[in-house]
């Protein structure tokens, strides 16, 4: 009995291990870095194990920690956010990454999303959408917010539209979407769960799940975030547009 309530307890314990989001902030500012773990910290699933406060730190952090998600500061000395960025693609594809940035560069907005970035977080945003935006990178959606969306829409439509670089490139689409797909398109790029759009579409969430399957074989596309990215280039991220064609 000894055994067995020690191997439950064991397991109890591993289980709680695994609900909890291991998270490393980095920017130079330490005013910052604190302000921010003592916010997270606020929450009961949220663990602070590490922080950085130059891009080579970056990195030795998330190969000495391997945490679920990484706050990173665009603008930080030794290396940039978007090297750091760059570097973990080759290194560490496990780990989430939110940008956090009081820039409002657009080109910067797309070279994250390009370099694999789930999310973008300006720094004038309100404490509980950071909290929200984590849940929702961890949980494996993209956190875009109005602002960024838009901003990373237009320099799509603009700066980079017909480069074949981009996600949506020459070649991309092999075949077209039903309206369902679109609609179904539109809500993962506006950064909806499977659950919550099967709530919403009125259908079961594995029909959701086959719609997804059938979606990145049609646009060659092989995560959300490319998905999510797809739809901003095309405009499909717009509800009504996406299930009115």
């Amino acid at each position: 009995m000894d055994t067995m309530e020690a191997a439950t307890n064991n397991a109890s314990e591993s289980s709680d291990r695994k609900s909890t989001v291991r998270i490393v902030i980095a920017d130079d500012h330490p005013i910052v870095r604190d302000g921010l773990k003592k916010l997270l910290l606020l929450e009961d699933d949220f663990e602070v194990v590490g922080v950085a406060g130059d891009g080579r730190e970056v990195l030795d952090k998330v190969q000495e920690l391997d945490p679920d998600v990484l706050l990173l500061d665009l603008r930080m000395p030794n290396l940039d956010g978007l090297a750091a960025l760059q570097a973990l693609q080759q290194t560490n594809k496990r780990t989430r990454v939110i940008i956090l940035t009081a820039s409002e560069d657009k080109n910067e907005f797309v070279q994250a999303m390009k370099l694999g970035c789930s999310g973008i977080v300006l720094k004038q945003t309100a404490p509980d959408l950071i909290v929200k935006s984590i849940r929702k990178v961890h949980a494996g959606e993209i956190w875009l917010d109005s602002h960024t969306t838009a901003a990373v829409m237009r320099q799509f439509q603009t700066g980079t539209e017909g480069s074949g670089a981009t996600a949506g490139g020459k070649g991309r689409e092999r075949s077209p979407l039903s309206a369902r797909e679109r609609e179904i398109v539109a809500l993962v790029a506006q950064g909806y769960k499977n659950k919550e759009m099967a709530e919403k579409m009125f259908i079961s969430e594995q029909t959701v799940k086959n719609h997804l399957h059938n979606i990145f074989d049609k646009l060659g596309v092989s995560d959300r975030l490319e998905l999510a990215l797809y739809a901003i280039h095309k405009g499909l991220h717009l509800t009504g547009e996406a299930t009115n064609r």
